[in-house]
């Protein structure tokens, strides 16, 4: 899809270099407080460099400090200096503490995501890009439903090819710099999710619309493909600084080869000094693409020359460090380094063994509280787990204790349902044509505008090769009608809001489509509510920080009915928005940043993953359990337990002050109770540092077992082994007859249920009928239960 417009001088914006000498020099006070090796990684000379950082090493401070280091030396200009980092949270704090180094302004900088900096790229080239000026970023959830619509135009049986791994297969083949001609076709299922990603391009191309994964392919294809952009942009950036470079992908390292240019340099031109900054020992990412290689790969091909690790942690304790360095050194492919610190050996990590889920939970409840009480704030308490499916129990524990909490990484703000149905009005406003905005709310809330209206629609804009907006008066009948007054709603939005500032064009569209008087009317409308007034509080802190002004008009005005004034461009990136355009597009790079519930001190729950990046006065690692953690699915193979090895490693090193260690005897998993073996993690880690709140060597005989074996003797009813945390069903004729009247219950033995008092459960019998049922439960840390069913609430668990 790259452009086949010729390459040309005029399309490229001018970019004014400062004079090197511009900023007034600073003393290096920049420098003072660095140890050794953070002062000699922040004053390399000017050549491709790897600096190995290890948790809590300091690495965003050798970061901005390297930056304000270049420019304040007169070494490079701000214009010359391009970072990259994974979140839009580091490159805000990048800037923060950059803005407070240098007696210069830094929001014109080139430091941001991969994303962002994409996007501003194109923005700056879209004619290059072969794209519409105002063009709008899909994310994951839109572009789904692209891609469904394209499987149905195809005619293609849904159930056969599952639009999610459709989506993924599009993602994969982008990462790997694959446009459909390039896929190799080696079954029909590849042949025809190639010929949906071939429909999917012409779609997305037809509407002006991009993925994720097109602005990075769209970039790295317009630099690749147009020599002229190249040189300016390798001429220009001469300082490329590269964060959590172990979670790149493919395209992302030929992405960042394209801008720094061949490793040598070019004939009069010193190479680029790309100053990559990673920890092999936290690549968690294989699943989403990152490629830990590339940083022996980046070592090799620009011949670094100066490998610099930060070992010394500011963050843990030593035997928190002493643990994690233990269980990494049984990775046999890493770079190899060491946390230490000079903060002494601190408290020893504590590990519990429970009986179950539910008496684990417990134990965390009241673990949690106690720290709590000695003065501990609940947010420096973070409960980190390694499937999302077991954070429910936790949730269960916390919220009959009534102790607030927050899932962290949960549904977040931009993801809400409300959300994305007032963002996709806003689309609308902005850009008619959007089909993926169209099809969200064209009957939301409801307007009589059915299935098959849509189809026909659908099938007239194919025909004539026009959006759906501009394919309305081709159907006919009380749907085309509909379709109609719905366009002619969004049309009158988009003229009542000509000349208001964003708060006033959201506000207005939040009455005029309806959602406020619909909502109102919903079950949960109050909360949904208070999410749609959030929005208009983001947009107003949004055109604020980023210097439009609260009172800026977000539409151009057209006073005269002609055709609107455009915008002026921005003057170093060419980048012309609105405050709505811009806003909307925010939305999308923001979609995946949490938004915390003000002022609420709560404790942290979160995956593992989700905790990467963050840090925590107390830490617990809980469901230390073979095919949990590490999980099944990693034991057959060598590289998945280096990864998993790799997750407990990030897991440990979020602890400041304390570290806790959990693992269960039986666990209900999937609506199966799983009798399960304690992690080798343990076998790795060493003893020095760990101190067992339970008895070390546990086994069925211990008086503490007491509970597992009665759990054996009388049988939970689900016939499981001891072993790696697989269940195998016991044959049916072993189960107690549940009578057929109990079926009139939708009740059966096996199932997982949920009890307001006894919490989760297992039924193991059923007997009885009418008023008479009863079930005998298993609750785990409550026991077995035999309940009235005519009384007793159970709640079927999926």
């Amino acid at each position: 899809m790259s452009s086949h417009h010729p390459p040309d001088e005029r399309d490229i914006p001018v970019f004014e270099e400062h004079e090197a000498s511009a900023p007034p020099p600073v003393d290096d006070g920049l420098l003072r407080g660095l140890n050794p090796e953070q002062l000699a990684a922040v004053t390399l000379p000017p050549q491709p460099a790897l600096i190995l950082a290890g948790a809590g090493s300091g690495k965003t401070r050798v970061l901005t400090t390297r930056i304000a280091w270049l420019i304040s030396h007169g070494m490079v200009s701000p214009g010359g200096v391009m970072a990259v980092t994974f979140t839009n949270k580091a490159a805000k704090e990048m800037l923060t503490r950059l803005s407070a180094m240098l007696p210069l302004p830094v929001r014109g900088m080139w430091i941001g995501t991969f994303h962002g900096l994409c996007n501003r790229f194109l923005r700056a080239h879209w004619k290059l890009a072969a794209l519409p000026q105002g063009f709008q970023i899909l994310d994951s959830a839109d572009q789904l439903s692209a891609v469904k619509r394209v499987i149905k135009a195809m005619n293609l049986d849904e159930e056969r090819y599952v639009p999610k791994q459709v989506t993924w297969f599009i993602a994969a083949q982008k990462e790997e710099g694959h446009r459909p001609k390039d896929v190799e076709i080696r079954d029909e299922m590849t042949r025809v999710m190639t010929q949906v990603y071939q429909g999917y391009e012409e779609q997305c191309q037809r509407e002006g619309v991009v993925d994720f994964a097109e602005l990075l392919l769209r970039t790295y294809e317009l630099m690749r493909d147009n020599a002229a952009l190249r040189d300016h942009y390798q001429r220009r950036f001469r300082h490329i600084l590269v964060d959590e470079f172990q979670d790149t992908n493919k395209l992302q390292y030929a992405w960042l080869k394209m801008f720094a240019g061949p490793p040598g340099g070019i004939a009069g031109r010193e190479p680029c000094a790309v100053f990559a900054v990673g920890d092999d020992d936290q690549s968690i990412y294989a699943f989403r693409g990152a490629q830990v290689g590339n940083m022996s790969a980046f070592e090799r091909e620009f011949r670094v020359g100066q490998v610099i690790k930060l070992e010394r942690n500011y963050r843990s304790y030593g035997n928190i460090l002493d643990a994690a360095n233990g269980l990494i050194a049984h990775n046999a492919r890493r770079l190899g380094k060491n946390l230490r610190t000079e903060a002494g050996a601190g408290e020893p990590v504590r590990v519990y063994e429970a009986t179950s889920d539910f008496a684990e939970a417990q134990w965390f409840v009241e673990e949690a509280q106690q720290l709590h009480r000695e003065g501990l704030p609940r947010h420096e308490i973070a409960l980190l787990y390694r499937s999302n499916a077991q954070s429910r129990v936790l949730e269960s524990a916390l919220f009959n204790a009534g102790i607030p909490y927050k899932v962290y990484g949960g549904l977040r703000f931009f993801e809400r349902a409300e959300v994305k149905h007032a963002l996709a009005y806003l689309r609308l406003v902005e850009n008619p044509n959007d089909d993926t905005s169209f099809l969200r709310v064209v009957n939301f809330p409801t307007r009589g505008i059915g299935a098959r209206t849509l189809e026909l629609l659908q099938d007239a804009a194919r025909t004539s090769g026009r959006s759906l907006a501009q394919s309305v008066g081709a159907v006919a009948g009380k749907g085309g009608a509909n379709l109609q007054a719905f366009v002619h709603l969004v049309d009158a939005m988009r003229d009542a809001t000509r000349g208001l500032t964003l708060r006033e064009i959201i506000e207005h569209m939040l009455h005029a489509s309806g959602l406020v008087d619909f909502y109102k009317t919903e079950k949960e409308g109050a909360e949904r509510l208070e999410n749609l007034e959030e929005l208009v509080n983001a947009a107003e802190a949004f055109v604020t920080q980023e210097g439009f002004g609260k009172d800026a008009v977000a539409l151009p005005v057209d006073e005269q009915g002609g055709a609107a004034p455009v915008p002026v461009p921005d003057a170093e990136t060419g980048e012309i928005m609105s405050p709505l355009a811009a806003f909307l597009t925010h939305a999308s790079l923001e979609a995946g940043d949490n938004q915390a519930q003000a002022g609420q001190d709560a404790i942290q729950l979160m995956t593992i993953h989700a905790a990467k990046g963050l840090e925590f006065d107390a830490v617990f690692i809980t469901g230390l359990e073979e095919g949990l953690f590490p999980h099944e699915n990693s034991l057959s193979d060598g590289d998945g337990l280096e990864e998993e090895r790799r997750l407990m490693y990030v897991a440990i090193t979020r602890a400041r002050q304390r570290l806790y260690l959990s693992f269960s005897q039986t666990r209900m998993l999937h609506g199966q109770t799983r009798y399960n073996v304690k992690s080798r993690f343990f076998d790795e880690l060493p003893e020095a540092t760990l101190k067992w709140i339970t008895p070390r060597q546990q086994g069925f005989g211990s008086g503490y077992a007491r509970q597992y074996q009665e759990a054996w003797s009388r049988g939970s009813g689900l016939g499981s082994i001891v072993g790696a945390g697989r269940v195998e069903a016991r044959p049916a004729s072993s189960y107690p007859m549940p009578s057929k009247a109990a079926a009139g219950h939708g009740l059966r033995v096996g199932q997982s249920v949920f009890h307001t008092k006894f919490g989760e459960g297992v039924i193991v019998t059923l007997e009885g009928s009418g008023e008479d049922a009863r079930a005998q439960v298993n609750f785990g840390r409550h026991g077995m239960k035999w309940l009235a069913l005519s009384v007793a609430k159970l709640t079927p668990v999926n």
